[in-house]
């Protein structure tokens, strides 16, 4: 490779890795495994080491890979919350052992879990939490206070008046509640969170700390960043500290004074993944004595006294026995591949989805085959290729009718799905009734699965609306279901009568329709009634909605069974208005259809109050500037997007001019 072939190998590597930090750090929706990642990066560290001209100074191998996003107030760390090199092989640890002996002698080691979650920083006054925040980019992070309050693992008091203490953790969520979550979000044909540490993240950043609350977060605290009144001298005596103090540490750590003994307990570490009730993705190697960790340093990025050791993903062998096929909520078809019992990750592995017939089409499975089976993020079985076929097999094809009801089955607008085209279908209506008393539709408290599949075969209720129809009496004749229980149901269901529209909207099924799209219908049209009788044309004009969208809520509405679903409803005195309608923006406001980006850190409005105003008054806030941005407001601190804004030519305006703008709709 000559030095033009690495420029350009080394540019596009960049471009991949900012697109992927973007997906992981930003929007906690990943698109590769961890250590597709890793090697990415690695590739470009051994690109830039064999040739230093290609290095740029925003190489994402000079910095931490997140940002602060624009949901929350910034705070910038005042100790920078770095990352840690990775090491993938034995060799490396021995030569990360070898350079710190180097420099410091004889070290000694503390070799601990590496919790794959989201690096927080805890910061507490007089042994009062006052304040927390994410890594961000290691230098400035995002103000989660009230979202970090919500973790009953992190103490709101210390058990002393410490003056001043910063302390850094990792927020994860355990398996436990992972599979309970992503069940739910399955349940609501939804798509799931791939493993816990994209969870842990998308939950702990939600703007509404009451979700946050019910993901049912943990933390482990590993570091102390900062104190005041007490003198601490190793990592070990900080973790023993920090749990007088009340906090959780890791729940365990080993003392190492040889890189053969590390290199055994990272081992290990390994060995009892699947013992674990939280997911790790390594193992962290760390310098004891803080003295020998100043002695040493960091660089632009990395620590020089600690190391983290990354596990490879967990690849094994087994034979596809079956495809079990299964219909979801919209009719959908999903195939299951049936598998030979293995073990994987610490678990054993029965089932994979196989997600679609494309899917199976192009990694060639066919029943009998042997395949490679990994499991995504450590948590989800994955088929990931044949090795083998069985003698004498054939290509699998998706049935052509429904295996719940037996009706033809169809691709509808070129989506890879299929689906069963009898609403009607036994499957269908199960996994329908069960969204429609969910939390984010009616909300309906005590009214699960196992009960709705109870009243179903004994004949209670053969469609959602028949809820409404039942009696005590008739919820009595439930198994144990006594007086009491029963009224109480019988109150969550009239309860529900008075929810607000879009949740009636949401529970309807609605394909492409999701919570925020049925409050945006409920929004821009205030009732039920102007809903099912809007055009396409109009629906497709609301901020937020696509074609696709616009015109499945129009097919849904324009059938028959609809328009009597919509007359039933209201015959039941469900309530079908918006109950929370929003402001109107005058006509002649400023802010009307325009695209507006906010920046950096305003004098006197959060950044949240600001977007509040902006879009009471007709406006959008974005979270990115492009061509299509109006304004940015800029304030202190504001950045790269204020950069690009000046190079794109758009206007940029500060808080004051943003006030002006708002103070003249009183004067017009």
């Amino acid at each position: 490779m000559n030095i033009d072939e690495a420029k350009q190998r080394a540019q596009k590597l960049r471009n991949e890795i900012h697109y992927h930090n973007e997906k992981y750090y930003d929007q906690d929706e990943p698109e590769i495994s961890d250590f597709e990642y890793d090697m990415l990066l690695r590739e470009l560290e051994n690109l830039e080491s064999e040739y230093p001209e290609v290095m740029t100074a925003d190489s994402p191998t000079q910095r931490v890979g997140g940002s602060a996003g624009e949901k929350f107030s910034p705070v910038t760390h005042t100790v920078p919350m770095e990352s840690l090199h990775d090491s993938f092989s034995h060799e490396e640890i021995i030569e990360f052992d070898r350079r710190v002996r180097e420099t410091v002698g004889e070290p000694v080691y503390v070799v601990e879990p590496k919790i794959d979650g989201l690096s927080v920083s805890a910061e507490y006054r007089n042994g009062v939490f006052v304040r927390g925040s994410t890594r961000g980019d290691g230098l400035v992070g995002e103000d989660i206070t009230e979202n970090l309050r919500t973790i009953r693992s992190l103490p709101m008091r210390l058990n002393k008046p410490v003056p001043y203490l910063e302390v850094r953790g990792e927020v994860y969520m355990s398996l436990a509640s992972f599979e309970s979550l992503t069940a739910r979000q399955e349940e609501k044909e939804e798509k799931p969170f791939k493993n816990p540490r994209n969870a842990a993240a998308g939950s702990l950043r939600q703007k509404n700390a009451g979700v946050t609350a019910e993901r049912e977060l943990d933390i482990f605290i590993f570091n102390v960043q900062q104190i005041e009144g007490e003198e601490l001298g190793s990592h070990k005596q900080s973790l023993e500290y920090l749990r007088e103090l009340g906090f959780t540490t890791l729940p365990f750590y080993y003392v190492c004074s040889s890189a053969d003994e590390v290199i055994d307990r990272i081992e290990a570490i390994g060995n009892s993944r699947g013992s674990l009730e939280f997911q790790i993705d390594g193992a962290v190697v760390k310098l004891d004595s803080f003295e020998q960790r100043h002695i040493l340093g960091s660089t632009a990025k990395f620590p020089r006294w600690a190391e983290a050791y990354k596990y490879p993903p967990e690849e094994k062998e087994t034979e596809l026995l079956d495809i079990e096929i299964n219909v979801g909520r919209t009719g959908v078809l999903t195939p299951t591949a049936i598998l030979s019992p293995v073990t994987l990750a610490g678990t054993t592995v029965s089932r994979a989805t196989l997600h679609n017939e494309d899917f199976i089409r192009d990694k060639g499975i066919r029943i009998g085959d042997t395949v490679i089976l990994r499991k995504a993020g450590e948590i989800i079985p994955e088929v990931v290729a044949v090795t083998a076929h069985k003698e004498d097999s054939v290509p699998f094809e998706m049935p052509r009718v429904c295996p719940s009801c037996g009706a033809p089955v169809a691709y509808e607008n070129g989506e890879a799905a299929l689906r069963c085209t009898n609403t009607d279908c036994p499957a269908q209506l199960m996994r329908h009734m069960i969204h429609f008393v969910s939390r984010d539709a009616m909300d309906i408290d005590g009214l699960g699965e196992r009960v709705l599949h109870t009243m179903t075969e004994m004949g209670l209720i053969t469609s959602p609306l028949d809820l409404y129809r039942l009696t005590k009496e008739d919820i009595m004749t439930l198994e144990k279901k006594q007086d009491k229980s029963a009224e109480k149901l019988i109150n969550a269901i009239e309860h529900s009568k008075s929810n607000d529209l879009y949740r009636i909207v949401f529970a309807l099924g609605i394909r492409h329709i999701g919570q925020k799209g049925a409050k945006l219908l409920a929004n821009r049209f205030l009732t039920l009634d102007a809903i099912a009788e809007a055009p396409v044309g109009a629906i497709a004009e609301i901020e937020g909605f696509g074609d696709i969208m616009a015109q499945s809520v129009a097919d849904y509405f324009a059938l028959e069974e609809s328009k009597k679903l919509v007359e039933e409803i209201k015959a039941l005195h469900i309530n079908t208005d918006n109950l929370n309608p929003p402001s109107v923006p005058a006509e002649n406001s400023p802010f009307l259809g325009k695209t507006f980006v906010i920046t950096g850190t305003l004098p006197n409005y959060k950044r949240t109050e600001a977007a509040a105003i902006i879009e009471s008054l007709g406006g959008k806030v974005s979270g990115s500037v492009s061509k299509k941005t109006d304004y940015v407001l800029a304030g202190e601190e504001a950045g790269s997007k204020l950069t690009k804004a000046q190079s794109l030519g758009i206007t940029v305006i500060d808080e004051a001019e943003f006030i002006k703008m708002k103070d003249s709709l009183k004067e017009r």
